[in-house]
Parts: structure tokens; sequence; C-alpha cells
């Protein structure tokens, strides 16, 4: 039987902003996986996996959500995915990464480190307790206005082809990809990528994020060699597995942003890639039988995406929705594209 994907939910409390401003809280969790929105012409449930409202630490979110199983996976071979998705300024890079603020001098307090930080230091004392058994690497891309960046490399960003073969599928041509074997390093990698990474600040987000970002941890298990009088050459052939991040950029209007010029035109960019991925979803979610052409080619984020889309990979998808009456329009269509993922199967 194919496994269906398992979408997540995550409610971020009010802001400060949005309490002095008297929003109505309309997004409420009824437990067991479904939350309930309320509001004037509005009244609907929706159901998920799990769903961790305004009260829940990062420690539970990676728990509850199944992240420790999707490392454990990924060092067995698989393609694993989590993407966070959601209205700008719902929490999705928070979720994801832990609070901006982090920096060499100021680092966050450990309670508050996200998905990320958490998969990487369970990844590491998998690999320790494995012995030199695993070779880890990692490399860090973001797709802006439809350029795909390098973050890794030195220079200033440049964008990079976007090819396919069979045998690989989409991939980018020349990407750098660096090893790392403590938490130090790879952490450093992170911090040094999201700093080079498009932000802008406007109307719903001081630290906007302008481009989706997509960080993958390439696990390769060594082959183990048997003796020299053993008959075969390898007694176990190696497996490689990745654990692919993906920020994606917030889903906006531009009207609520006060966005214009450069702003304007990225929010757009971004808009249409959401929408490609949307659409994709869509499509998945049919019964094979009813299914379509899949248009992965329609936009850079869903042709890089297709793996994990398509059922080859295994992928958590992690909603974040603000639970603002004033947002409700975007919160529901989180809702109702979060329910449609639920219904894509997968054959990993």
């Amino acid at each position: 039987r194919c496994p269906r994907a398992h979408p997540t939910l995550r409610v971020r409390p009010l802001t400060c902003t949005e309490t002095r401003r008297g929003d109505q809280q309309v997004v409420h969790s009824l437990g067991d996986g479904a939350v309930h929105v309320s509001a004037a012409r509005h009244d609907a449930t929706f159901g998920f996996s799990a769903v961790f409202d305004a009260g829940a630490s990062q420690e539970a979110v990676f728990e509850g959500s199944g992240m420790r199983q999707l490392v454990e996976l990924a060092i067995d071979g698989f393609s694993c995915t989590v993407f966070a998705f959601g209205q700008t300024g719902s929490g999705k890079t928070y979720t994801l990464m832990g609070p901006l603020a982090q920096s060499d001098t100021q680092p966050a307090s450990p309670a508050l480190l996200g998905l990320m930080q958490r998969s990487f230091t369970c990844l590491l004392e998998q690999s320790r307790s494995r012995g030199s058994d695993l070779a880890l690497s990692a490399s860090y891309l973001e797709i802006y206005n439809e350029q795909v960046r390098d973050l890794l490399s030195p220079g200033p960003p440049c964008a990079l082809p976007l090819r396919w073969s069979k045998t690989r599928g989409f991939y980018v041509e020349n990407q750098l990809s660096v090893e790392f074997e403590s938490l130090e390093a790879i952490v450093s990698l992170l911090l040094q990528g999201s700093q080079r990474r498009r932000t802008s600040a406007h109307a719903l987000n001081r630290h906007s994020s302008r481009s989706h970002a997509l960080l993958t941890i390439h696990v390769r298990s060594r082959a183990h060699h048997p003796p020299m009088w053993a008959l075969q050459a390898s007694a176990c052939p190696s497996k490689q597995g990745t654990l692919c991040f993906v920020d994606l950029a917030g889903s906006e209007r531009v009207k609520e942003t006060g966005s214009s010029g450069e702003l304007s035109v990225e929010a757009n960019s971004i808009n249409r890639s959401l929408l490609a991925l949307g659409h994709c979803i869509s499509l998945l979610a049919k019964p094979r039988g009813k299914r379509t052409h899949i248009p992965y080619r329609d936009s850079k984020l869903t042709r890089l995406l297709a793996r994990s889309l398509g059922g080859s990979g295994i992928t958590l998808m992690v909603a974040c929705i603000s639970p603002s009456s004033r947002c409700l329009s975007e919160t529901l269509s989180t809702l109702h594209y979060a329910s449609r993922a639920r219904r894509v199967t997968t054959r990993p």
C-alpha cells in the first residue's frame, strides 16, 4: 500500500502588534490533529497528522512531526525532504532555523533551535555511533526571481544552470558541496548561507525571505570491504540518502505588504512559483488513474522538488499559519493547500 503524505500544522502566537491592533484569534486547536477556523462567514474544521499550537516548544515540533524518523530514513538511503510553507511572517524560518539573531557572538538558546539544528545533532549522533561508516556533506542554494544561486560558493551569488538527466532527474550544475564532521561546521555553513540569502523588510515582516532556500544534507554510507580472501568485491554496497530542508518564501498579497518596485517584482515571482507548486500538489492528490501530466517544468522550484513531490522520496510538510483575523484569507489558503497535500500518495 502506498503511504500518504502527512502534513503537520503549526499555529504561531498572536504578535504584540496584532494584539495591540485588536485582532481576534480565529484559529483554535481541537486536539487529535484537528483545528477549527471560526470567523464571520467562515466555520470550518481541518485535520492533520499533528497540530502544534502557540504553546508548542521547538522540541515538541521536532519529536511530534516525525523529523527524527526522517533523519534515520536518510541514513538508510532514502531521499527525504521537509518543507515549511505559509504566509509571510507565519513562522516558517523560525520553525526550521530558530531565531534569526543567531551569530557567533550571540548564540541562540538551545531551547529555541529549529528542526534543522536538531536534525544535525541527531544525524551526527547516529554517525558517531556507526564509527566512520557515514560521509556527510552539505549544499545550499536559493531560487531568487527564477534564478538558482549557490549560497556556499565564495564571491557574489551567480546563477547556476538547472539540468535534467534520466539517471539524476533535475539537478543543479556546478553546485558546491562541502563535507562536514561536526555540529559547529554544519551550523557555520547554515549561517553563512542564510546571511547571503535575499531578505527585505515590508509591512508584514521585517525579515521577509525573498527567495526559496534549499539546504541539502548528503548522507553516504561507505561500503564495507571484505578481507582479501573473500570472493565478493564488496560485502555491502554503499547507500546514498539525502535530507533536504526547504524554506519557502512566504505567499503574500502585494497590497498588504506595501511592496513596490523591485519588492513587487520579487513578490510576483514568489507567488508564481508557489502557484505552480500548489498546482502540482493538486494534480498529485488525484487518484493515480485520473492524473494528467504533472507540470514540474512550470517553475525552478517544482523542478527541484519533483522527486520529493512525485513520490520517489519521503516528504514532511509543515504548514505555518497566523491565528489572526486579519490573516484569515491567507490562513484558509494555507489550510486548503495542506489538506490537498495530505491526499498525495508516495512510492519511496
